[in-house]
Order: structure tokens, then C-alpha cells, then sequence
């Protein structure tokens, strides 16, 4: 029987067409900036953000730690919430490679963080303190519940940050998702933002590879950290190959994600022992809870779940995270409510 694996949008496999189109890519050293399949994805990518520039990386993880190290000298402060990624979910690299101090404020439930928490946050001039020199925010975010920002958000703390010579970087893993729940182009998202990392391996199905994008100075910078993390790969066109294919035929797909994340939070909302606190899905994600009256952990839970050929992800000790994807189909959803179901009856 299939498995039905909501763990998160990272297991999913390329398509057919983007199997193919690996295998016909057209390559060089990238390196050397010779290989034409990366660089028109990074060019594709760049005219979809409206940004000057792209950079090719393997990871969300290395996009944004490249970022942070492109914006901040060692010893300088960037602000992000504390339940941010790369605050969470990125090993400290900001701060074990980069020497970059970070300022946790409290997400607020909608995953924003406050204007007001942001201006008390900023360090005076005073040289017993670090220099606030970049917030970081997350679009859509993850812990808190896949939730998304429009426009207006964004650009009410660009504005705030740029009065005061602070850049903003967007941790974007999933702005598409972002960008289909608001029914806007990307572009209008991440417009005001002086750096935006997006990935291709999660809900756009490549296998490997995130795309950083912002100036040209900026990528210049970012791209020779890339090279000092190790990132500078040789004949990647085989792996940009998928990524076009993302970029080309996967974003516009995402509504079906959302539509069946929508459908699977309202259908378990109904079995007695689950919690909905944080409403239905925003996205992609599903969030809920076990009731006090659930004697399993998640982690029994999900172990009895593997039974029915049924994965998700433990967020805690009482939480779960699913995630929907291309893969999920309408037949997993259904197998996947019948599975909570039946554990919990």
C-alpha cells in the first residue's frame, strides 16, 4: 500500500518531467558561472521576486545563513522571532560561523512580530551594545502554524527598518504558498524586502536547492560566502534542471495543497481527542493537539499510525504538524482521517 507521508513537504520526489529534464540538461561549471541551466533559473528566479539578482544553493539553511552573513560584520545583531527557522531549526549557524548576535522577539500567533517589540529591540549607539543591522522574518511560517503575511505587513516594517538604516532579509521557504493564499504575484510579497531566500524542494517538488535573490551587490557578496560554506558546485545544471520545472509548473498548483490541508483540518477537527486551538489551516500546514482525555503521546500515536500506512509529524510531546503536498492525494487525505479515527475510537 502506498504511504501516506505528511511528515512535511521535504519528502517529496521530483515529477516524471522533472526526471526527464535533468537528464537532458544542458551543463557546465557553475563555478565558474559557465552553466547555462543554473543560470537561467536564476534568472527566472530573479524576474519572479523582482530582484536584480539570484543565487543557486543548496539549501533554505545555507540561503539564509549566506544572507545573514552578506548583511551583518561579526559582532552586529539581527532581530527574528523566537520562533523563527533559523532561530529554531539552523544549528546557531548565524552565530557559530558568522560571530552574528540574535535578538529573539516573540512571534506574535499570526507569526508576525510587533512593530512596537521590533522599536525596543533596536540598540542605541553605544559601544557597550551590538549594532541592530537586519530583521529577519518568515513568510509563510512554519511554527506558527503555516500562517502568512500580506503585503501591507511587510512593507509597514521595511519602511520602519529602512528609516533607521536597518535591511530586512525574508526567510520565504514557502512564499509561494504565501503568494497563492493571498492570490497575489510573489513579486508583490517580497518587494520591499532587501533579501529573500525561497525553496525549491519542498511544496515545487525539486529535489535539492533553495534560490537566494537580491542586488547585485548583495549576491556578489553572498556569493562568495557560498563558496566559503562550501556551497560552489560544479556541473549543477542537472539539479537546476528540476528547479525550472518548479518555477515553470508547480506554483500555481499549490491551491490543491491548500484546498486539502483546509479539508483535513476541518474533517479531524470532529474526532473527540483532537484540538484545534489555533484554528484551521492557513496553508499547507495542519497543527493540532491530543486532548487530556488521549492517554497515547504523539509519539505512540504516531507509531500506531505507521500501521495504517500513515505518517505525520511529532511537533511535541501533545502536538502534530501534517503537511500536504503533491503526492497527498484525495484518497491519503481520507485514509489519513480514517486512520485518527480508528486509533482514537
Amino acid at each position: 500500500m502506498k504511504i501516506v507521508d505528511l511528515r512535511s513537504d521535504t519528502v517529496t520526489e521530483p515529477t516524471q518531467e522533472m526526471r526527464e529534464a535533468m537528464g537532458r540538461a544542458l551543463v557546465g561549471d557553475d563555478v565558474y558561472g559557465e552553466d547555462p541551466t543554473v543560470n537561467r533559473l536564476q534568472e527566472m528566479a530573479a524576474a519572479m521576486m523582482g530582484k536584480e539578482a539570484a543565487l543557486f544553493v543548496t539549501s533554505g539553511t545555507m540561503g539564509n545563513l549566506a544572507a545573514i552573513l552578506a548583511h551583518c560584520q561579526r559582532g552586529d545583531e539581527v532581530i527574528l522571532g523566537n520562533k523563527a527557522h533559523t532561530f529554531l531549526f539552523e544549528a546557531g549557524g548565524i552565530s557559530a560561523l558568522g560571530g552574528v548576535h540574535s535578538c529573539q522577539l516573540p512571534n506574535q500567533p499570526d507569526g508576525s512580530l510587533s512593530l512596537e517589540a521590533i522599536d525596543g529591540a533596536i540598540r542605541i549607539d553605544d559601544p557597550h551594545q551590538p549594532i541592530t543591522r537586519l530583521i529577519s522574518l518568515e513568510n509563510t511560517h512554519n511554527r506558527c502554524g503555516g500562517t502568512f503575511q500580506k503585503p501591507a505587513y511587510t512593507r509597514e516594517v521595511c519602511d520602519f527598518a529602512h528609516d533607521r538604516g536597518i535591511k530586512i532579509h525574508l526567510d520565504g521557504a514557502r512564499i509561494f504558498n504565501a503568494a497563492v493564499a493571498c492570490d497575489l504575484p510573489v513579486k508583490e510579497l517580497v518587494d520591499p524586502v532587501d533579501s529573500v531566500t525561497f525553496c525549491l524542494s519542498k511544496g515545487l517538488c525539486a529535489p535539492v536547492g533553495s534560490i537566494l535573490c537580491g542586488s547585485k551587490e548583495f549576491i556578489e557578496k553572498a556569493h562568495r560566502i557560498r563558496k566559503q560554506l562550501g556551497g560552489g558546485l560544479r556541473q549543477a545544471g542537472i539539479l537546476a534542471a528540476a528547479g525550472i520545472i518548479s518555477l515553470e509548473k508547480m506554483v500555481d498548483r499549490l491551491i490543491e495543497d491548500h484546498v486539502r490541508a483546509s479539508t483535513l483540518s476541518d474533517r479531524l477537527s470532529k474526532i473527540p481527542g483532537l484540538l484545534f486551538d489555533e484554528g484551521p489551516a492557513a496553508t499547507n500546514m495542519v497543527f493540532f493537539s491530543l486532548g487530556d482525555q488521549v492517554k497515547l503521546s504523539t509519539r505512540q500515536t504516531s507509531n500506531q499510525l505507521e500501521k495504517y500506512d500513515v505518517r505525520v509529524g511529532v511537533a511535541g510531546i501533545r502536538r502534530f504538524r501534517l503537511v500536504t503536498h503533491y503526492w497527498i492525494d484525495d484518497e491519503g487525505i481520507e485514509r489519513t482521517i480514517n486512520a485518527f479515527k480508528s486509533i482514537l475510537a
